[in-house]
C-alpha cells in the first residue's frame, strides 16, 4: 500500500507531492493546481478513491484502532463501532448510490421561453478544507473526507493534535492510498492551523467549539468562503411520566457515557418532568452498573479523558448537585466514573456550558409546558432526545422546539441512518452532512438552461404590451 490506489494519469504535469512538513501555502497552492487539471471530475476517479479509503481501514484497522485506544482509551469494539466501520458503513453507502446523486435533473422551462430545456448539474467547489475535532478523531475526519472526495474535490485535511496518535496515523496513511496530488493532511497546533485558515479555499468544514468556530468563520469570510459548522451545544433528554423508565436509563446510559461522554451529540443533562426523578435516578444506577460493572475504572469499554485540562474542568463540576453515582475520579489516569447529579439548580455551572464528559444532571420540572419552556429559551441543542409513551408530547415536542436532530426512545442512532443528515441550527452549527447531503455540502448545484437559436421565439414571445395583450402575457408568465 505505498503506491496510490486508483489514481488516473493527470491531463498535464503537476508539482511533485509536497512533504508533510511543507508550508500550508504550498500544500494548497498544490492542491488548487490539481483541481485544475479537472483529474478529480470523472465519477472514475472518485469511487476509486473511495475505494481506496476502505480498503485502508479494513486493512489497516488495528494500526487505527491502538491509535485511539492511545488518544482517548477506546475499546477496540468502540473503536470499530464508532469510527472506523461507521466510515466503512459511510463509504458503502456514498458508493452504491452516488452515479444516481451525480445524475443532472430535468426542470420544467415556462411556456414562455418554449422551446427551451433547463437542467441542474453538480459540479465539485475545487478545494477544501477539513478540520476535525478529537473526540471522534478518526471519524470525523474521514466523513466529511468521503463527501468531499464523493463530491470531486480536492482536500486539505487537519486533524487535531490533542489526539496525536490519529493525527499521525492519518498523515502517514492518507497521501499513501489516495491520490497525493488530490488529498494532503496538515499536522500541528494553533499556529498550524492559523497558518492553514489563511489560504483561500473554496469551502471549509469545521467540527468542534463554538469558540473556534466563530474564529474559522471569520478566517472564511476574508475570503468569502462557506462555511459548514458542526458544533455541539447542550443537548436534552426529556423524560415523561409512563415511560419506561429502566429501558430509559440503559440507553441514556448508552448514549452519555459512550467515549467517557466526550460526544457532542450525547444528552447532555436529563429533564425530568413531574415524579420521575427518584424513579430514573435508580434506574441509571442500575444501568451504569450493568454496563460498565462495580467498577468502571477496570471496564475494558469505558474511555478516558482526553488531557489534564479537560479532567480538571470536567471534576469541578461534581460539586453542582448531590451525587446520585459515581464521581470517583484519577488525574493520574485521566479516569472519571460515569456520574450522575441530582437536584441541580438550573444556574449551576453544571448547566451554563457544554459538559463534553461523563457528568449527567438531573433537573426537575413539574410538567411538559416547563420543559418545552425551559429548552427554548437556551441555545438550540444539537439534539434533542424524548423518552415517553404519549403521542401528544411527541407532537408537541416536533413543533414548539427546535435542533438539529429529534429522536424519540434512543440517544445518538440518528448518526446513523444514512438518509439523514447530521447538523445542527443556531449555535450548534450551520449545514450538515452524511450520505446525499455531504454530496450537497461539497458540490455547487448549477443551472443550465439551453434555448435554440434556430427560431426567434423571444420576439413571439413578449410581444409588445397592448392593452388586449397584456392579460393573456401575464397568463403565459
Amino acid at each position: 500500500m505505498n503506491a496510490p490506489t486508483g489514481v488516473s494519469t493527470p491531463a498535464q504535469p503537476l508539482p511533485a507531492a509536497a512533504p508533510a512538513a511543507a508550508a500550508p501555502a504550498v500544500v494548497v497552492a498544490r492542491l488548487q493546481a490539481a483541481f485544475a487539471t479537472g483529474r478529480t471530475r470523472p465519477i472514475a476517479w472518485r469511487k476509486a478513491q473511495l475505494r481506496a479509503l476502505r480498503s485502508l481501514l479494513v486493512e489497516q484497522e488495528e494500526v487505527f484502532a491502538a491509535a485511539l485506544e492511545a488518544d482517548l482509551g477506546k475499546s477496540p469494539t468502540e473503536a470499530y463501532v464508532t469510527e472506523i466501520g461507521f466510515t466503512i458503513k459511510e463509504i458503502d453507502h456514498t458508493l452504491r448510490h452516488l452515479a444516481r446523486w451525480l445524475r443532472p435533473r430535468r426542470v420544467a422551462v415556462p411556456l414562455a421561453l418554449a422551446p427551451a430545456r433547463a437542467r441542474t448539474v453538480r459540479e465539485p467547489l475545487g478545494t477544501v478544507l477539513v478540520i476535525s475535532p478529537w473526540n471522534y478523531p478518526l471519524q470525523l475526519a474521514l466523513a466529511p473526507l468521503v463527501g468531499a472526495l464523493a463530491a470531486g474535490n480536492c482536500v486539505l485535511v487537519k486533524p487535531s493534535e490533542l489526539a496525536p496518535a490519529t493525527s499521525a496515523a492519518l498523515a502517514h496513511w492518507l497521501p499513501r492510498v489516495l491520490d497525493p496530488q488530490a488529498v494532503a493532511v496538515v499536522e500541528g497546533g494553533v499556529p498550524e492551523t492559523t497558518a492553514v485558515l489563511e489560504q483561500r479555499f473554496d469551502h471549509v468544514f469545521y467540527t468542534g467549539n463554538g469558540a473556534v468556530g466563530r474564529i474559522v468563520m471569520a478566517a472564511a469570510a476574508r475570503h468569502l468562503t462557506p462555511v459548514t459548522l458542526e458544533l455541539g451545544g447542550k443537548s436534552p433528554a426529556v423524560v415523561d411520566p409512563g415511560a419506561d423508565l429502566a429501558a430509559a436509563a440503559r440507553r441514556i446510559v448508552w448514549g452519555k457515557f459512550m467515549n467517557a461522554g466526550q460526544t457532542c451529540v450525547a444528552p447532555d443533562y436529563v429533564l425530568a418532568i413531574g415524579d420521575t426523578a427518584p424513579a430514573l435516578e435508580s434506574e441509571l444506577t442500575a444501568a451504569i452498573r450493568e454496563m460498565y460493572g462495580e467498577d468502571p475504572s477496570r471496564s475494558a469499554d469505558y474511555g478516558r479523558i482526553v488531557n489534564e485540562r479537560h479532567f480538571d474542568r470536567l471534576t469541578a463540576l461534581l460539586a453542582d448537585g448531590r451525587l446520585v453515582t459515581g464521581g470517583g475520579h484519577d488525574r493520574a489516569e485521566r479516569y472519571l466514573a460515569p456520574t450522575v447529579l441530582a437536584d441541580v439548580d438550573p444556574q449551576a455551572p453544571v448547566m451554563r456550558e457544554e459538559i463534553f464528559g461523563p457528568v449527567l444532571p438531573i433537573v426537575r420540572v413539574p410538567d411538559l409546558d416547563a420543559a418545552i419552556a425551559f429548552i427554548t429559551a437556551r441555545d438550540k441543542p444539537l439534539a434533542l432526545y424524548a423518552f415517553t409513551a404519549s403521542a401528544r408530547t411527541r407532537r408537541r415536542l416536533t413543533a414548539e422546539t427546535s435542533s438539529g436532530a429529534l429522536s424519540f426512545g434512543i440517544p445518538n442512532a440518528h448518526l446513523t441512518v444514512p438518509g439523514l443528515p447530521f447538523g445542527g441550527v443556531g449555535e450548534s452549527g450551520q449545514g450538515g452532512y452524511h450520505g446525499r447531503y455531504s454530496v450537497d455540502t461539497f458540490s455547487h448545484t448549477k443551472a443550465v438552461l439551453a434555448k435554440p437559436l434556430a427560431l426567434d421565439t423571444l420576439r413571439l414571445a413578449y410581444p409588445p404590451f397592448t392593452p388586449g395583450k397584456s392579460r393573456l402575457l401575464r397568463r403565459l408568465l
